[in-house]
């Protein structure tokens, strides 16, 4: 079967989304992770945007193996600079230069006509080209661009030595039949459109970008971009969880291939969800929580009788086990070692300690502990090593309420060596413990949303606790977890405290940077293409 290369872009376009900014130790993470999950192609980050996206891009390229390691760059003689002085260590570096093609892009962003716009990404391809043999040239916003004109821009950069053409539905504006027939009308009329892999990369603005991707597909496209769990500008990229399950479940159809490893997505899903703060909704495909269960009677005699009645793809396929081992306070070392290998994680003595730790102070409270639960544990031991930056650490709490009082929270918070710790009233203990942990913190954090949910059923079950906070125009989103709740919400209240702390840093570093990046809204200088 011909092969589809898999373009994952969750490292750039997916961390577009406001509050889910990464430091470079958890973009290493995910890109490490990515190179497991077999991705053809991973674009690191647009490294002109900041010095820190510039350091993170820079340490993917130096150590991440498999993948080619893509950088994003304006076609501006800088910017492509310094993406290639970020990754030109890589084993297999790619340069990606973008330009606008829409005459909206054309004439509302640059002023100019078509024929300077086109000199224009000439120009800034064939520099590129002089510095790495692989580069890619995005047209931006190509569903809106005039056929005959794209046609004309895709010929000349092929000519001028792209290796790979991009064609963005930038604004999600495609439907299926038209973007297919777009590509369609591309191999038609290009006369060396044969001499480059072809790509896509649809947005998700109308609901359709896999959709989208797919008919690309089936009228010539050979390259796909996309995120895991859809992350992405506004209403997010094509999935690259259902565009791989979609070939891989449907190749009766399809007639085609990827290098992917499907049992590593819900282990990446996951990862991805934890670390950059954005829960996955529970009826996504493939990777939501209700993905495959069944509540219905019918349903659930069918799946006992024989699974493939309702269910067209086998959760072993994507790494989700089998519920078989129940866990308690006396399954020890042995048992809990050998869920976690079965669940994807590699962990060595020390983490593992301290999961076992976690794991009997938990097993402790319940009945039974879950495969949920184990996930929940591992995960937050994961984000720990990987939060070494962090601010503050939540040391203890106290709250006092009742029915004719109103309640009083004590937080202690560390930072590095020195305990803080301050008292507030609030309108509830949640509300008292975050005004608390906002006084330590010397700033008012607005906050937006809030959310516990029971990872499990049982009353002893793990809370996981999501809140979302805003500060002088930045969000922040943190998760905490724990049998206790109030401890769950304050973890996750510190957690948004933090990535707000970091955001705004991050903002005050770009900002007072030289090379040309600017900060908009809660994120770094960024295209979406």
């Amino acid at each position: 079967m011909e092969k589809i290369f898999i373009f994952d872009t969750t490292l750039r376009d997916g961390e577009q989304i406001p509050g889910a900014c990464l430091n470079p130790r958890e973009k290493l993470e995910i890109a490490f992770q990515l190179a497991r999950l077999q991705v053809d192609a991973i674009e690191a980050g647009f490294p002109i945007s900041s010095p820190g996206d510039f350091e993170a891009v820079q340490g993917i390229a130096a150590r991440v193996k498999g993948p080619t390691i893509v950088a994003l760059a304006r076609a501006v003689r800088k910017d492509i600079e310094v993406a290639w002085n970020a990754i030109k260590k890589a084993e297999k570096p790619r340069l990606h230069v973008f330009l606008g093609t829409s005459d909206i892009h054309i004439q509302k962003k640059f002023g100019l006509d078509r024929d300077k716009a086109l000199e224009r990404g000439l120009e800034a391809l064939k520099f590129a080209k002089s510095l790495c043999p692989d580069v890619e040239y995005s047209t931006e916003d190509a569903s809106r661009t005039n056929p005959e004109y794209l046609s004309r821009v895709v010929e000349q950069v092929i000519a001028a030595g792209a290796t790979v053409v991009n064609i963005p539905d930038t604004v999600g504006y495609a439907v299926p039949h038209q973007f297919g027939n777009l590509i369609s009308h591309l191999k038609e009329t290009v006369s060396n459109i044969d001499e480059v892999v072809l790509s896509v990369h649809c947005h998700n603005d109308l609901g359709l970008a896999t959709a989208n991707t797919l008919a690309a597909i089936e009228n010539g496209a050979r390259q796909v971009e996309c995120t895991m769990n859809g992350l992405g500008e506004r209403a997010g990229n094509a999935s690259l969880e259902e565009i791989v399950m979609t070939i891989k479940t449907r190749k009766d159809y399809f007639k085609f291939q990827t290098s992917v490893n499907a049992r590593e997505v819900m282990r990446t899903s996951k990862l991805v969800s934890r670390l950059m703060g954005m829960p996955v909704q529970a009826n996504k495909a493939i990777v939501g929580a209700n993905a495959f269960a069944h509540s219905s009677g019918v349903h659930q005699d069918g799946i006992l009788k024989d699974r493939a009645t309702y269910e067209i793809i086998r959760p072993e396929d994507l790494g989700i086990t089998e519920h078989a081992m129940i866990l308690t306070a006396r399954s020890g070392r042995h048992a809990l070692r050998d869920k976690i290998s079965k669940m994807g994680y590699d962990l060595d003595e020390e983490e593992f300690e301290g999961v076992y730790e976690r794991f009997v102070s938990v097993a402790d409270k319940k009945k039974r502990v879950y495969d949920e639960d184990v996930d929940i544990i591992v995960q937050d031991m994961i984000f720990a090593h990987l939060a070494g930056n962090k601010l503050y650490s939540l040391e203890s709490y106290k709250v006092r309420t009742g029915n004719s009082e109103a309640p009083e929270a004590r937080v202690r918070l560390r930072r590095e060596e020195v305990i803080l710790e301050a008292s507030a009233e609030g309108s509830g203990p949640i509300d008292a413990i975050f005004r608390a942990i906002d006084k330590i913190a010397g700033a008012f954090h607005k906050l937006e949303d809030f959310q516990v949910k029971a990872v499990t059923e049982t009353k002893e079950a793990i809370g996981e606790a999501t809140v979302r906070v805003s500060r002088e125009g930045h969000r922040a989103l943190g998760r905490g977890s724990s049998t206790d709740i109030l401890k769950a919400s304050a973890k996750a209240y510190v957690e948004a405290v933090n990535r707000i702390h970091f955001l705004l840093e991050h903002h005050s570093q770009t900002c007072g940077s030289d090379n040309g990046s600017v900060v908009q809204g809660t994120s770094r200088a960024h295209n979406t293409a």
